[in-house]
């Protein structure tokens, strides 16, 4: 992914983020910037951030027995047995790439779901030709609506370097696939429904030699341009997309005013979590800091600036987009050092919580008020 305005040089000088204060910049990068705003800056990118007038949610919470019911279900041992069996070099057409594809099919096949490859060769700098395969999942493939999790499956080529990428997106991967294990009795029902869940495990995200519209997101933009002319986007009711998640202190932040009243129930859902002791090693792993919210999902907007990723070919068709990123990006972001030592297995497990009972709570809101 690739963050817009390019000022990185300037984001080594003053420091990764300073949140919601204004720094000493250079005047032409001041003059990106609007007047009495709450300013973030990473990997030299300015984002405006906005407080969220949050819009009331339209479908009934879960009860809080059922919510306690789902946030209790948990599988941490499934969770990392997942991760060690992505955690390779995964890079497109390699071996790796091959053994992590058919480990994703394997793993919901076998919870029952309908699996299909959308195939497709392209070419690509430094490596030529390449046979690129997105994996599509659906609980019901006649369904005719879709609530759609994401995330890419491919690691970045680095030439000799051996990178593993764990934030970058084994972690996603396994969160997705730990959340079909966890789920698998409540999610039976949608199956039959017309509102069901759909996992797309994005293959090409990363840009072979330097990001561009051209090298970047293959997968995202061959999958979007072809359900376009077959019209199936318009059954896509969300796309949640999960990127570089697994380090500790994430900050999640609303990009997008179409889906603001969908991350407002994801504002919720952490604080019930909190509210209830649920969120293991919440304060302990470090997300809580003096005079800070003790939050991973912040009750703010980043509006000035995007972070181009898979979402973008399905934003520009006007597909609504929940991009669940961290702000600032790990420290380990495209470094050999994004590996398992980096992974805090609370907070990713915490996150994972947090995203299954979105799921659940949005298709039982939406089917008990169709």
């Amino acid at each position: 992914m690739r963050l817009i305005y390019n000022l990185r040089q300037y984001s080594k000088l003053y420091g990764n983020l300073l949140d919601h204060v204004r720094i000493n910049a250079p005047s032409f990068m001041q003059n990106l910037l609007l007047p009495n705003k709450k300013i973030i800056y990473n990997l030299g990118s300015a984002f405006e951030v906005h407080d969220l007038d949050l819009l009331p949610y339209k479908t009934d919470e879960l009860t809080d027995r059922h919510f306690h019911e789902i946030a209790q279900l948990s599988d941490v041992k499934h969770l990392k047995e997942t991760v060690k069996e992505i955690l390779i070099p995964r890079i497109v057409g390699s071996p790796g790439h091959a053994k992590v594809r058919k480990f994703i099919v394997k793993s919901l096949e076998d919870l029952g779901w309908s699996v299909n490859l959308n195939s497709f060769h392209d070419s690509v700098p430094i490596l030529g030709n390449l046979h690129f395969h997105n994996i599509i999942a659906k609980l019901n493939p006649k369904a005719e609506r879709y609530l759609v999790i994401a995330c890419h499956y491919d690691s970045k080529y680095m030439g000799d370097v051996e990178f593993l990428a764990a934030t970058d997106s084994a972690v996603p991967c396994a969160m997705m696939l730990n959340m079909a294990k966890v789920l698998q009795q409540q999610l039976e029902h949608y199956k039959n429904t017309e509102l069901s869940l759909m996992f797309i495990f994005f293959d090409g995200e990363e840009a072979f030699k330097e990001w561009s519209p051209k090298d970047s997101i293959y997968g995202a933009r061959h999958l979007a341009k072809k359900w376009e002319r077959e019209e199936f986007l318009q059954k896509i009711d969300i796309l949640m997309l999960l990127d570089l998640l697994g380090a500790p202190d994430p900050k999640f932040y609303s990009f997008f005013s179409k889906t603001e009243s969908w991350y407002s129930r994801i504002l919720n859902i952490e604080d019930r979590l909190s509210d209830t002791g649920m969120m293991e090693r919440y304060v302990s792993s470090g997300v809580s800091r003096p005079q800070e919210p003790n939050r991973y999902f912040q009750p703010n907007a980043l509006r000035s600036s995007h972070i181009e990723d898979d979402h973008i070919p399905f934003l520009r068709r006007n597909v609504p987009i929940l991009h669940i990123i961290p702000v600032p990006f790990p420290q380990v972001w495209h470094t050999p050092d994004d590996n398992e030592d980096v992974i805090d297995y609370s907070t990713t497990e915490n996150l994972r919580r947090i995203v299954s009972l979105f799921a659940m709570e949005y298709l039982e809101g939406i089917t008990n008020n169709a």
